[in-house]
């Protein structure tokens, strides 16, 4: 841009609110208008990092020069005006943490992704001491796993000697993606996040909604080096991104990425359900001022605290959901592009048996399995490209069947209406073969980018450029009604479940 635009209140023509969405596979910046419409977007991407072992992980200073650089792409392309962008929202992939020195303000190690399990030997140390799995579940309201941030904090501490040399110093900062962002971002260097994104490094009293000192003592986490906990719609601090405003705008809105998609499809009463097709799902219903435990292999969580106020949820997390399809892309070359999936699976045999069990690195909700391992099986003569596609494609809506059934089990709540966000859901077989495992209606949205959205609602809420959920009532959708005979669905369920008993270990 030639010149730095402005976010001095009153200043350009247009009110904007600025969306960041910091995800698992890449970067994106949305621009919406004061009315909820959607303007413009910027994305770019970032390296996984991958092991031989299957560690993975990200450099959180490229996701840093990402974000800036999609701030300067989406407002160049909208031609954005002084003083047009009044707030700042971010929403992020959770559970992906790392650790940074305050003083020198760069990070001590890549970050370690949510996907990653090789923290799977502390959570298992920590299994065997009597009484602490069940502390774990009853203060953070999540089964003691690898997948949230606290075990991989923990590895980080053990294993980084930079990690525990700024411990000692008294200088280190851990968090996850959110809290790295604003420390970065923010005039003021702010160390904060907020619950949704808290509660998921399994440190937080999810009752009370602060970090836990027997949590941290369990996990071996000093409470002094996590960040200030605040509302979800607070004022975080003031940025410039990187000298493109010329005067400090607030960033006033953060969500945890599947929490700001459940604001944005407007789930806010009991009962509302939503599935994000992502690299990962997050399949989530909407609980109120109410916390309930899970008894079949689902979470609690926090969805958000506008204004002291806090509201909870269930929630079923899947390690391979988008990512199995960029798998049959990336690793095995039987596709191009996710676009051509759906014509593929047209042109397989309905006859053919196989079902794919995308267990790369174990079973997320509702199984809880970190040893199982991937599966293809029911292969037969029949079985070629397309049904190796289709196979691995419906691994997808088979697994979001499971979770929404122990939902409907935990709550006692009928799920007749699934909404549904994410770049799957650009496949209409899927969205359809969804709509008949799951025995409801799914609703997608137009808008796919839902996780920026709802950091825009938050955002422009908090700045008082908004009134109810401008987003939500701007964006048009497409329902897919469940069709299939009941006996099919049951007798491809089963298939299911058979393949997925081959995979587990227990």
């Amino acid at each position: 841009m030639a010149a730095a635009v402005s976010g001095v209140a009153g200043g350009g023509g247009r009110s904007l609110v600025l969306a960041i969405d910091q995800s698992t596979q890449g970067t994106k910046a949305l621009l919406f208008d004061a009315e909820g419409n959607f303007v413009e977007k910027a994305s770019r991407p970032h390296e996984q990092y991958v092991s031989e072992a299957g560690w993975v992980e990200h450099d959180a200073e490229e996701i840093m020069t990402n974000v800036l650089a999609c701030a300067r792409d989406v407002c160049k392309k909208a031609g954005v005006a002084s003083g047009e962008v009044r707030a700042v929202g971010i929403s992020n992939q959770r559970e992906t943490c790392l650790a940074w020195d305050r003083a020198t303000r760069e990070p001590l190690a890549h970050a370690i992704v949510w996907q990653c399990g090789r923290a799977k030997g502390i959570c298992d140390q920590m299994a065997s001491r009597e009484g602490v799995a069940e502390r774990v579940g009853r203060l953070s309201g999540m089964a003691l796993s690898p997948y949230f941030s606290a075990a991989k904090l923990a590895w980080l501490l053990r294993n980084v000697p930079e990690v525990a040399a700024a411990r000692d110093a008294g200088t280190l900062c851990l968090g996850t993606i959110d809290s790295w962002l604003v420390f970065k971002l923010t005039e003021e260097h702010a160390f904060a996040t907020e619950p949704s994104n808290a509660c998921r490094t399994q440190l937080l009293n999810i009752r009370e909604g602060a970090w836990s000192r027997a949590l941290c003592d369990d996990f071996g986490v000093p409470i002094a080096a996590l960040p200030e906990v605040r509302c979800s719609d607070s004022v975080f601090g003031h940025t410039t991104m990187g000298g493109l405003f010329a005067e400090p705008v607030p960033i006033c809105g953060v969500l945890g990425d599947s929490q700001a998609a459940l604001a944005a499809q407007n789930c806010l009463a009991p009962g509302d359900t939503k599935a994000t097709y992502g690299t990962g799902s997050s399949v989530m219903m909407q609980t109120g001022a109410e916390l309930k435990q899970s008894k079949s292999g689902l979470v609690s969580s926090i969805a958000w605290d506008f204004g002291g106020e806090r509201s909870y949820v269930l929630e079923g997390n899947l390690n391979y959901t988008g990512a199995t399809i960029s798998w049959l892309k990336d690793q095995m070359g039987l596709i191009e592009s996710p676009a051509e999936v759906e014509g593929i699976i047209a042109s397989a045999n309905p006859a053919d048996r196989a079902y794919f069990v995308p267990a790369f690195t174990g079973l997320g909700a509702p199984w809880w399995d970190t040893e199982a391992t991937g599966l293809l099986t029911g292969v037969t003569r029949t079985t070629g490209r397309a049904e190796m596609v289709r196979a691995c494609a419906e691994s997808i809506p088979y697994q979001i069947a499971d979770v929404l059934d122990a939902l409907r089990a935990d709550t006692g709540l009928e799920v007749g209406e699934l909404r549904a966000d994410g770049g799957v859901t650009a496949n209409a077989y899927l969205m359809q073969f969804q709509a008949d495992m799951a025995g409801a209606d799914v609703v997608v949205s137009s808008l796919n980018e839902l996780s920026a959205a709802g950091a825009a609602f938050v955002a422009g809420r908090s700045a008082g450029l908004y009134e109810g959920n401008a987003i939500y009532e701007k964006v048009s959708r497409r329902a897919f009604k469940p069709s299939m005979d009941a006996e099919a669905v049951a007798a491809k369920r089963a298939g299911w479940h058979r393949a997925l008993k081959q995979a587990t270990t227990h």
